[in-house]
Protein backbone atom coordinates (compact mmCIF):
# COMPACT_ATOMS: atom_id res chain seq x y z
CA UNK A 1 0.00 0.00 0.00
CA UNK A 2 2.51 2.73 0.66
CA UNK A 3 3.78 2.26 -2.96
CA UNK A 4 0.40 2.59 -4.06
CA UNK A 5 0.17 5.72 -2.29
CA UNK A 6 -2.47 4.40 -0.02
CA UNK A 7 -2.57 6.93 3.12
CA UNK A 8 -6.11 6.94 5.16
CA UNK A 9 -4.46 8.39 8.70
CA UNK A 10 -7.25 10.79 8.76
CA UNK A 11 -9.69 7.94 9.25
CA UNK A 12 -11.04 8.06 5.83
CA UNK A 13 -11.65 4.99 3.62
CA UNK A 14 -11.77 4.18 -0.03
CA UNK A 15 -15.28 3.28 -1.20
CA UNK A 16 -14.42 2.06 -4.55
CA UNK A 17 -11.93 -0.49 -6.40
CA UNK A 18 -12.00 -0.86 -10.22
CA UNK A 19 -9.31 -3.45 -10.32
CA UNK A 20 -7.78 -3.89 -13.93
CA UNK A 21 -4.92 -5.91 -14.05
CA UNK A 22 -4.28 -7.12 -17.62
CA UNK A 23 -1.17 -8.56 -19.49
CA UNK A 24 -1.01 -10.82 -22.15
CA UNK A 25 2.76 -11.82 -23.92
CA UNK A 26 3.73 -14.58 -26.12
CA UNK A 27 0.88 -15.09 -28.70
CA UNK A 28 0.36 -16.96 -30.96
CA UNK A 29 3.72 -19.34 -29.26
CA UNK A 30 2.02 -22.06 -27.47
CA UNK A 31 2.92 -22.17 -23.66
CA UNK A 32 5.86 -25.00 -24.10
CA UNK A 33 7.33 -22.44 -26.54
CA UNK A 34 7.26 -19.28 -24.17
CA UNK A 35 9.83 -17.66 -22.21
CA UNK A 36 9.60 -17.79 -18.43
CA UNK A 37 11.37 -14.92 -17.57
CA UNK A 38 10.43 -12.60 -20.08
CA UNK A 39 6.78 -13.42 -20.80
CA UNK A 40 5.07 -16.19 -18.38
CA UNK A 41 6.68 -14.79 -15.36
CA UNK A 42 5.50 -11.34 -15.77
CA UNK A 43 1.88 -12.15 -16.53
CA UNK A 44 1.34 -14.09 -13.44
CA UNK A 45 3.38 -11.17 -11.73
CA UNK A 46 0.96 -8.38 -12.93
CA UNK A 47 -2.53 -11.18 -13.87
CA UNK A 48 -2.37 -12.96 -10.53
CA UNK A 49 0.40 -11.04 -7.55
CA UNK A 50 -0.57 -7.60 -8.92
CA UNK A 51 -4.34 -8.00 -9.17
CA UNK A 52 -4.51 -9.83 -5.28
CA UNK A 53 -1.62 -7.17 -3.79
CA UNK A 54 -3.86 -4.26 -5.05
CA UNK A 55 -6.87 -5.62 -3.35
CA UNK A 56 -4.97 -6.73 -0.17
CA UNK A 57 -4.09 -3.19 0.06
CA UNK A 58 -7.42 -1.79 -0.67
CA UNK A 59 -9.14 -4.26 2.26
CA UNK A 60 -6.70 -2.99 4.92
CA UNK A 61 -4.79 0.16 3.93
CA UNK A 62 -7.84 0.80 1.81
CA UNK A 63 -9.76 0.81 4.76
CA UNK A 64 -12.56 -1.37 3.67
CA UNK A 65 -12.42 -4.03 6.20
CA UNK A 66 -12.21 -1.62 9.15
CA UNK A 67 -15.37 0.78 7.60
CA UNK A 68 -16.92 -2.87 6.67
CA UNK A 69 -18.01 -1.01 3.17
CA UNK A 70 -17.11 -0.70 0.24
CA UNK A 71 -17.20 -2.05 -3.98
CA UNK A 72 -14.46 -3.86 -5.71
CA UNK A 73 -15.04 -4.70 -9.26
CA UNK A 74 -12.80 -6.65 -10.58
CA UNK A 75 -12.06 -6.22 -14.39
CA UNK A 76 -12.01 -10.64 -15.27
CA UNK A 77 -12.65 -11.39 -18.64
CA UNK A 78 -14.83 -13.75 -20.32
CA UNK A 79 -11.68 -15.39 -21.11
CA UNK A 80 -11.75 -16.99 -18.09
CA UNK A 81 -14.43 -18.76 -18.54
CA UNK A 82 -13.54 -20.05 -22.33
CA UNK A 83 -11.29 -21.55 -24.10
CA UNK A 84 -9.78 -20.03 -26.71
CA UNK A 85 -9.76 -20.34 -30.25
CA UNK A 86 -6.04 -20.08 -30.78
CA UNK A 87 -2.54 -20.42 -29.31
CA UNK A 88 -0.66 -18.81 -26.94
CA UNK A 89 -3.36 -18.05 -24.42
CA UNK A 90 -2.68 -20.54 -21.78
CA UNK A 91 -1.40 -18.25 -18.86
CA UNK A 92 -3.60 -15.28 -19.60
CA UNK A 93 -6.50 -17.39 -19.38
CA UNK A 94 -5.62 -19.19 -16.63
CA UNK A 95 -4.70 -16.11 -14.69
CA UNK A 96 -8.35 -14.68 -15.41
CA UNK A 97 -9.42 -17.98 -14.50
CA UNK A 98 -7.73 -17.26 -11.23
CA UNK A 99 -9.18 -13.69 -10.71
CA UNK A 100 -12.74 -15.52 -11.08
CA UNK A 101 -11.81 -17.85 -8.48
CA UNK A 102 -10.32 -15.40 -6.02
CA UNK A 103 -13.27 -13.12 -6.47
CA UNK A 104 -16.11 -15.74 -5.40
CA UNK A 105 -13.90 -16.91 -2.59
CA UNK A 106 -13.17 -12.96 -1.14
CA UNK A 107 -16.63 -12.41 -1.67
CA UNK A 108 -17.58 -15.25 0.60
CA UNK A 109 -15.31 -14.46 3.17
CA UNK A 110 -16.19 -11.07 3.24
CA UNK A 111 -19.65 -11.88 4.22
CA UNK A 112 -20.00 -9.92 7.58
CA UNK A 113 -19.43 -6.44 6.24
CA UNK A 114 -21.16 -4.82 3.53
CA UNK A 115 -18.06 -4.91 0.59
CA UNK A 116 -19.27 -6.23 -2.41
CA UNK A 117 -16.93 -8.16 -4.62
CA UNK A 118 -17.90 -8.08 -7.99
CA UNK A 119 -16.76 -9.70 -11.66
CA UNK A 120 -16.71 -7.16 -14.65
CA UNK A 121 -15.74 -10.01 -17.93
CA UNK A 122 -15.14 -7.39 -20.69
CA UNK A 123 -15.05 -9.06 -24.47
CA UNK A 124 -13.14 -8.19 -27.26
CA UNK A 125 -11.70 -4.27 -26.35
CA UNK A 126 -10.13 -1.79 -29.13
CA UNK A 127 -7.03 -0.85 -27.18
CA UNK A 128 -3.45 -1.90 -27.62
CA UNK A 129 -3.72 -4.57 -25.12
CA UNK A 130 -4.61 -7.08 -28.32
CA UNK A 131 -1.84 -5.32 -30.32
CA UNK A 132 0.98 -6.57 -27.27
CA UNK A 133 -0.36 -9.65 -26.88
CA UNK A 134 0.85 -11.22 -30.85
CA UNK A 135 3.80 -8.62 -30.42
CA UNK A 136 2.22 -5.67 -32.03
CA UNK A 137 1.89 -7.58 -35.14
CA UNK A 138 -0.48 -5.76 -37.41
CA UNK A 139 -1.69 -8.76 -39.31
CA UNK A 140 -2.40 -10.88 -36.61
CA UNK A 141 -4.60 -8.12 -34.90
CA UNK A 142 -6.06 -7.11 -38.08
CA UNK A 143 -7.35 -10.38 -38.90
CA UNK A 144 -8.39 -11.25 -34.92
CA UNK A 145 -10.42 -7.70 -34.79
CA UNK A 146 -11.76 -7.33 -38.57
CA UNK A 147 -15.37 -7.04 -39.43
CA UNK A 148 -16.15 -7.13 -35.55
CA UNK A 149 -16.49 -3.95 -34.36
CA UNK A 150 -15.08 -4.17 -30.99
CA UNK A 151 -16.06 -2.69 -27.63
CA UNK A 152 -14.41 0.62 -26.76
CA UNK A 153 -12.99 1.42 -23.55
CA UNK A 154 -16.44 3.92 -22.56
CA UNK A 155 -18.54 0.63 -23.33
CA UNK A 156 -16.82 -1.35 -20.27
CA UNK A 157 -16.66 1.82 -18.07
CA UNK A 158 -20.36 2.25 -18.34
CA UNK A 159 -20.53 -1.04 -17.17
CA UNK A 160 -18.54 -0.44 -14.43
CA UNK A 161 -20.65 2.39 -13.27
CA UNK A 162 -23.72 0.35 -13.99
CA UNK A 163 -22.76 -2.38 -11.32
CA UNK A 164 -20.98 0.50 -8.69
CA UNK A 165 -24.13 2.73 -8.37
CA UNK A 166 -26.50 -0.20 -7.64
CA UNK A 167 -28.01 0.11 -4.03
CA UNK A 168 -25.38 -1.45 -1.27
CA UNK A 169 -28.29 -4.31 -1.01
CA UNK A 170 -27.77 -5.04 -4.73
CA UNK A 171 -24.51 -6.82 -6.11
CA UNK A 172 -24.40 -7.34 -9.68
CA UNK A 173 -21.99 -10.51 -9.23
CA UNK A 174 -20.98 -10.96 -12.34
CA UNK A 175 -21.51 -8.80 -15.88
CA UNK A 176 -20.04 -10.28 -19.09
CA UNK A 177 -20.11 -7.21 -21.27
CA UNK A 178 -19.05 -8.11 -25.45
CA UNK A 179 -19.42 -6.96 -28.41
CA UNK A 180 -22.58 -8.06 -30.20
CA UNK A 181 -20.24 -10.05 -32.58
CA UNK A 182 -18.46 -11.88 -30.58
CA UNK A 183 -20.96 -14.93 -29.59
CA UNK A 184 -18.59 -16.62 -27.72
CA UNK A 185 -14.59 -16.87 -27.67
CA UNK A 186 -14.83 -19.53 -30.64
CA UNK A 187 -17.66 -17.92 -32.46
CA UNK A 188 -17.41 -14.18 -33.84
CA UNK A 189 -19.42 -12.56 -36.89
CA UNK A 190 -17.04 -11.29 -39.03
CA UNK A 191 -19.86 -10.33 -40.98
CA UNK A 192 -21.04 -7.62 -38.31
CA UNK A 193 -19.71 -4.28 -38.67
CA UNK A 194 -20.42 -4.52 -42.67
CA UNK A 195 -24.01 -5.90 -41.97
CA UNK A 196 -24.30 -2.71 -39.47
CA UNK A 197 -22.50 0.07 -41.46
CA UNK A 198 -24.18 3.34 -40.83
CA UNK A 199 -26.83 2.16 -38.36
Amino acid sequence: AKDLGINVASGGAFDILINNAGLALGAPKPFWEQDMTSEISPMIGTDITGFMGVVHAMLNQGGMVKAKRGTIVNVTSVTGLEVPPFAGETVYHSAKACQEGFTNVLRTELQQTNVRVLALRPGVVQTNFHEQRVGYDKGQYDDFVGGMEALVAGDVAEAAVFMVKQPERISVKALDVVPSSQRSLQVIDKTWEKRNAGA
